[in-house]
């Protein structure tokens, strides 16, 4: 699952652990998120969109989706 956790991130100059705190994860999971390597649960997911005011279709994004 693509993600623009990291750019959202920078655009508001937050250090991994910041939103590592704001999430109430660690900032290993958010790295891990960050580079592909786990995928967060629906309600993390909810959780960030929520801390970034967007939807979670404008963080996550399914790459496995097919286009019609």
């Amino acid at each position: 699952m693509k993600n623009r956790l990291k750019v959202l991130r920078a655009e508001r100059n937050w250090t991994q652990s910041d939103l590592a705190k704001a999430l109430d994860v660690s900032r290993q999971t958010v790295n891990a998120i960050e580079t592909g390597k786990f995928d967060p649960s629906l309600p993390l997911a909810f959780k960030a969109a929520r801390v970034f005011g967007l939807a979670i279709e404008q963080i996550f994004d399914d790459e496995h989706q097919q286009s019609d």
